[in-house]
């Protein structure tokens, strides 16, 4: 059950790499560059891998998507950031509104987070025994060096 855990957390992980960049704090701000950023990382989890090129192929419109996708939620963030704001500057601001902001942005965060939990299983499926073997002890040595 543990290693299945972990299969699945690897996964996981690769296809938040996919999504976010690898590196939440580090990545760059322009769309382009974040997916040229994101597509090295991934090259590079499949080289040591040894992906096939029909893996690649398969893992690469993964990512893809799971990035068009978080880009579109980053930029749907701006729209609600400027609307607290505005509420914030209102003379009464409207507690209920800003109640239905936090949950319209928090439906579209778990939408997104179950997009990435559905990606990983997908990968699951990409990937041979050996390669989920080898990306769940990456994982672990990940998580081991940054808790």
């Amino acid at each position: 059950m543990n290693r299945t855990f972990a299969n699945l957390a690897a996964a996981g992980g690769l296809a938040a790499l996919a999504a976010l960049g690898g590196c939440a704090h580090h990545h760059p701000r322009d769309p382009a560059e974040l997916a040229a950023f994101v597509t090295s990382h991934v090259d590079g989890l499949l080289d040591d891998l040894k992906a096939t090129d029909a893996q690649r192929a398969q893992v690469h419109a993964l990512k893809d998507r799971l990035l068009a996708d978080g880009l579109k939620l980053h930029a749907g963030g701006a729209p609600v950031h400027a609307e607290v704001l505005a509420q914030w500057n209102s003379p009464t601001p409207d507690a209920a509104r800003l109640h239905a902001l936090v949950d319209e942005r928090a439906e579209a965060l778990r939408a997104y987070a179950h997009e990435l939990v559905d990606a990983g299983v997908e990968l699951h499926g990409i990937l041979t025994p050996e390669q989920r073997e080898k990306l769940a002890q990456k994982a672990e040595r990940f998580h081991r060096h940054h808790p």
